[in-house]
């Protein structure tokens, strides 16, 4: 089910107002989504900061999201870990946490985000979130950014997300190409839904819809493009590809400020 895309404060009352059995997503423009399970709101890599490469209207003030439980940045890009954002967002709703590779904790840091308000993950790690009687659960999966650098005092530093919501999982891979294992990561989290990012060094459209069937994914949403003025303007080759090369695949494509949620089955 979606919604006609709204915009500021009236964005923000759809979101706080919104209830349904299953998650329910709205597209920030580039890598950013809010998800909604039942009371529980999570943002994942919000970059709503104006600048002039920015080509597509953010739809939200940072400053107007008082209701963020959890904040989850991939990694330590400004687009990905924008701390114009993060920092009035995390002012403005005063129990949330910024959820961020170990690695990238120093640069949010240095930008004015106190280590309090922080909490570090890496591959294989969980952070749970409990509220009103009920959780959800983000695992973190290695990402290469083109390829997964780790040291052994940082960690990783490019996650992607593995939100569980109830019996829903909802992967986001935040910036990545396909390496050899990670399908097989993937696997044992029955991932529902599949958010991955198709432009620039990224997946290839199709290497995007592969790794989607590769996991089961019931639906594939794609992300990182039309936000900025040196990304793919739509998402015109991504439908064309689907509807010609994988008409099996579910697949859903966001306008700015767009709610979904996902089908019950």
């Amino acid at each position: 089910m979606a919604s006609i895309p709204k915009q500021g404060r009236e964005l923000i009352r759809e979101i706080e107002h919104t209830h349904t059995w299953t998650p329910t997503l709205w597209w920030l423009g580039h890598c950013g989504f809010v998800i909604k399970y039942h009371a529980m709101i999570f943002y994942v890599d919000p970059c709503l900061s104006k600048g002039p490469e920015r080509v597509l209207p953010s739809p939200l003030l940072a400053s107007e999201v008082g209701h963020a439980d959890l904040i989850l940045s991939t990694h330590a890009h400004p687009r990905h870990l924008d701390c114009a954002s993060l920092q009035p967002m995390l002012e403005a709703s005063p129990k949330a946490k910024l959820v961020l590779p170990k690695s990238a904790a120093f640069t949010a840091n240095a930008a004015g985000i106190g280590y309090h308000r922080m909490t570090t993950t890496d591959s294989d790690l969980r952070v749970e979130y409990f509220k009103d009687g009920d959780y959800i659960r983000v695992y973190a999966v290695p990402s290469a950014h083109p390829g997964l650098d780790h040291t052994p005092i940082g960690g990783y530093p490019y996650l992607g997300y593995l939100i569980r919501c109830g019996g829903c999982t909802i992967y986001h891979s935040g910036d990545c190409v396909p390496y050899e294992t990670l399908a097989d990561r993937l696997r044992p989290y029955s991932v529902d839904v599949a958010i991955i990012s198709i432009d620039g060094p990224n997946f290839s459209i199709d290497e995007a819809s592969q790794l989607a069937e590769e996991v089961g994914a019931d639906w594939l949403i794609p992300m990182h493009y039309g936000t900025f003025a040196d990304s793919t303007p739509d998402a015109s080759r991504f439908i064309e590809h689907m509807l010609f090369h994988r008409p099996s695949q579910r697949f859903k494509v966001f306008e700015c400020g767009e709610s979904w949620t996902i089908p019950e089955d």
